[in-house]
């Protein structure tokens, strides 16, 4: 279910609120275990996620490194070649 949770500091180009977002939505999805959540926590569920992204994208702002930043294309074709590893048959 967390998957799609993935480092979101020190890219280039910066993260996105999308991808904060959807990272937060991830993570609600994974310690509410909902996907979906019903109509009476529908808004609870979506006030977690917007209060979640909210501290994130503050976090990413505030954080610091000496690192260069990652190239997002690399960092996708090593993701899949372990991927690749991981699952071959």
């Amino acid at each position: 279910m967390c998957r799609n949770i993935r480092m979101l500091f020190n890219f280039d180009p910066p993260v996105t609120e999308t991808e904060v977002r959807n990272a937060s939505l991830q993570f609600v999805r994974k310690i509410s275990g909902f996907n979906k959540p019903s109509k009476a926590n529908e808004a609870a569920f979506a006030a977690a996620v917007d209060e979640i992204a909210a501290v994130s994208m503050k976090l990413l702002t505030l954080l610091e490194t000496t690192a260069p930043p990652k190239n997002r294309e690399e960092e996708a074709a090593k993701a899949k070649a372990r991927s690749a590893l991981r699952y071959q048959s």
